[in-house]
């Protein structure tokens, strides 16, 4: 058991003593990058999926009787 309230105290300094929190403006530009990094990922996931499944229904149809 004391090896666990250790743990805490330490952890629970090195949280509030150690680390460097960064500024909200910094804070919130680093959401924005996130966040439209995001957007453009799921957009071109979102296109490949489209020619993937268009593309693949050409090809069924070929074989298609």
């Amino acid at each position: 058991m004391n090896k666990i309230s250790a743990y805490f105290r330490d952890s629970y300094k090195e949280l509030v003593e150690k680390v460097t929190w960064p500024a909200w403006e910094q804070l919130q530009q680093s959401t924005m990058i996130v966040l439209g990094a995001t957007l453009v990922i799921t957009l071109m996931v979102g296109i490949m999926d489209f020619a993937a499944g268009n593309a693949l229904k050409f090809i069924y149809s070929l074989f298609a009787k």
